[in-house]
């Protein structure tokens, strides 16, 4: 039987080419979007409604999901906005929607997936994070702790899913040429101190995005998780991955397999 997989945010973006390669690949892939009627006929998978800043959407969808199918073997949290600019300059409350979004709206997901996983005793969540949920990078502060927040939610669901078969990963791109520059929210309240600052950032990216690499990579990236029967948590892809972010990695999956074995010895 083909393996059915949801994705969250398949309709633009590392969303829609992880759907299309899924699929091109052989597997029965159910895509999510705000607005799924205007893709229905558009792409060559299913697509159903799931706004992450709705309470009320996110816990009809799984009901809505197995209408559809008998069951699901694979989550993929894709789904998330970009807030841009300097920290302070940023208001609190667009800060707030960010996290919404990109943290609790994810979470919010996954747990409406977990009951069905732990039914079946086997599952796997892949989440797309970033390169930025590792080292941080100005003008993206709360983009960044969106990612970060999920790195360390996710660490803890590996542990608590491992019993049950459920495997927890994420994938974390470096720069690619995406739309989520051009679809990101933008802070208007300039603050003159950081005039300066402000035009490095913008030669910076500039320069990030002039040597963006395809993003196809990430769709690739995503396809061996999902063939692969135990993942590593942590899949970087892409250039520009230090040294520093490589032993920072290392560093992780000694601390993982001794915290399994003291797990394992309680």
């Amino acid at each position: 039987m083909k393996k059915n997989i949801l994705v969250t945010g398949a309709s633009s973006g590392f969303g829609l080419l992880i759907a299309n390669e899924l699929h091109k690949n052989g597997y029965n892939v159910i895509g999510t979007s705000r607005n799924s009627e205007k893709y229905i006929g558009k792409v060559p998978f299913q697509m159903i409604a799931l706004d992450l800043d709705s309470e009320q959407s996110i816990n009809s969808f799984s009901e809505r999901i197995f209408k559809k199918i008998g069951q699901l073997d694979i989550l993929i949290n894709n789904a998330g906005f970009l807030v841009s600019g300097i920290a302070e300059e940023t208001p609190v409350e667009l800060g707030r929607q960010q996290l919404e979004t990109n943290f609790w709206g994810t979470i919010k997901v996954t747990n409406a997936v977990l009951p069905h996983f732990r039914k079946q005793k086997f599952g796997k969540i892949i989440t797309v994070g970033s390169i930025i949920g590792l080292v941080s990078f100005p003008n993206a502060a709360y983009y960044a702790a969106s990612k970060h927040a999920l790195e360390g939610y996710f660490k803890a669901l590996r542990y608590e899913l491992n019993e049950f078969n459920i495997s927890v990963a994420m994938i974390e791109p470096a720069a690619f040429k995406t739309s989520i520059l051009d679809n990101s929210t933008t802070t208007l309240n300039k603050i003159e101190d950081y005039n300066t600052l402000r035009n490095k950032i913008e030669k910076f990216t500039e320069n990030l995005v002039d040597q963006a690499e395809d993003p196809a990579m990430v769709a690739e990236k995503v396809l061996k998780v999902v063939q692969t029967d135990k993942p590593k948590f942590r899949n970087i892809v892409g250039k520009g991955t230090s040294a520093l972010i490589n032993l920072q990695h290392f560093a992780y999956g000694v601390l993982e397999k001794n915290v399994l074995k003291q797990l394992n010895k309680a």
